[in-house]
């Protein structure tokens, strides 16, 4: 299926309308599974087996990473190398299109570390929120 981009519509006077079709959504669409970026981060380092993966990325279990890795490689942003030994052994890498990817993720996790305290004091309201949430229940 090919798809057009059509550029972001704003109109006078009113606030940026973003279309469904506008690269903005097309690109939260496809980074917003919960995995993906930080799959790509780590890739971004070389390629890794399963477990790597999964040892570089505490809190993702193995079948939400199978889950991401199918995804991103039916995305072709993801290899899959099976090497012909024994026992059988997978490797994961970075297409050509998965490591563009990787010089704007680099910016966004940089400003993550510079502003991990606003980080924490927005964590902290939403946990609190949360709980007051179950309180009122």
């Amino acid at each position: 299926m090919v798809t057009t981009t059509k550029p972001t519509v704003r109109a006078p006077g009113n606030p940026l309308v973003v279309c469904e079709q506008c690269p903005p959504r097309r690109i939260h669409f496809l980074l917003a599974p919960k995995w993906s970026s930080m799959v790509i981060y780590v890739l971004s380092f070389g390629a890794m087996r399963t477990g790597q993966l999964q040892r570089s990325m505490p809190g993702i279990s193995k079948k939400m990473l199978t889950q991401t890795l199918r995804e991103l490689e039916s995305e072709g942003l993801i290899s899959r190398k099976v090497h012909q030994v024994v026992p059988p052994m997978v490797e994961y890498s970075l297409t050509e299109a998965g490591l563009r990817f990787v010089e704007p993720l680099m910016a966004l996790y940089e400003w993550a570390e510079q502003n991990a305290a606003l980080l924490d004091d927005i964590e902290r309201k939403r946990a609190a929120k949360t709980v007051g949430e179950l309180n009122v229940r």
